[in-house]
């Protein structure tokens, strides 16, 4: 497994990592076994930055992780991500990104994950009213404090980067990228190129669009997430599976899983990226790391674009209430 830096002086980690959202039954139901499964094969694949967040079925993602430590030992680099808050009984979200929320919440998951330290902690979403220069004072706190090797924001803006980064350096910013989701080459990439700043993508693979068994309309409406995307709703559900047939017979004609290909796009777009797909399962797990096996030629990533060129997809990638949280910049 090749290596990236997890900022410009963070450690090197494998080129994908690995995202347990998935665990946390956000896109279906998920067993505890299949999980520790699924982290094994990582392990096996040679994946070793392994990614959640407290919000992930509400710490239930970071227990799993915690409990499976407990067994095999620190195997991993660990991130994990606090600042949003849901109402237990209501189940609306807000966001909190006061120095005491951030703290209790860095302790909280300290806790669950069985550890005294974590390599990279996020800001989940950015409270939009306090200046994210407080807001990266108090991170510096926590890895002065030796609780977080680093830090880094998720979903933010590239001049809410380059604030933070005139307060401290900034490790990682963690974003949506993938061939169907090309927001981030508006500036984002560019600063984090600037600031030696990781980007690390998650849904790398448009949430299964871009694999070989893209989510059909049972799948999608089986998800309460993706029933009401725009992107996995008709007609621009249909829409865009024929678009990305198009993708999945490039990849055929290469010798490649679709999968793998797009994470092999995403990898040659900028030495920056550090894919983080999630899965549940430990054979699609294998074909997304093959994508950091494969070396595209300019040739090559000029056809991929061509097949899928810059706004392909039919469909927001976000509806109103999901975009809640998410700076938007261009």
């Amino acid at each position: 497994m090749r290596t990236r830096r997890l900022g410009e002086h963070g450690p090197e980690v494998s080129a994908i990592g690995l995202g347990a959202m998935n665990i946390s039954g956000f896109y279906g139901p998920a067993t505890e076994e299949q999980a520790f499964a699924l982290f094994d094969a990582a392990r096996e694949l040679g994946i070793d930055h392994l990614d959640t967040s407290n919000a992930y079925g509400m710490g239930h993602s970071e227990e799993v992780i915690g409990r499976y430590l407990a067994d095999r030992g620190p195997v991993f680099r660990l991130a994990t991500k606090a600042g949003i808050r849901r109402d237990p009984a209501t189940g609306a979200r807000s966001f909190d990104n006061s120095a005491e929320h951030l703290r209790e919440a860095l302790d909280q998951s300290l806790a669950r994950l069985g550890v005294e330290r974590v390599d990279l902690f996020y800001v989940h979403r950015r409270e939009a009213g306090r200046p994210i220069e407080e807001v990266t004072e108090t991170l510096a706190s926590f890895v002065q404090a030796g609780k977080i090797g680093a830090f880094g924001f998720s979903e933010i803006a590239p001049t809410s980067l380059r604030r933070a980064a005139s307060v401290h350096p900034v490790a990682a910013v963690q974003s949506e990228y993938s061939l169907g989701v090309r927001a981030p080459e508006l500036g984002l990439v560019q600063a984090c190129e600037t600031l030696g700043t990781a980007l690390v993508a998650f849904c790398p693979v448009g949430r299964g669009l871009l694999t070989d068994t893209p989510p059909d309309r049972t799948r999608a409406a089986a998800s309460a997430f993706l029933k009401e995307n725009p992107r996995f709703v008709e007609p621009n559900l249909s829409a865009n599976l024929t678009a990305t047939d198009r993708f999945r017979a490039v990849a055929a004609d290469m010798g490649l899983p679709a999968a793998s290909l797009a994470i092999a796009w995403l990898l040659r777009s900028s030495a920056q990226v550090i894919p983080i797909p999630g899965t549940r399962d430990a054979s699609h797990l294998a074909e997304l790391a093959k994508g950091a096996t494969v070396e595209l030629s300019a040739e090559d990533m000029s056809l991929i674009e061509q097949t899928l060129p810059v706004g392909w997809a039919h469909g927001d990638r976000y509806n109103e209430a999901q975009w809640q949280g998410p700076e938007r910049y261009c």
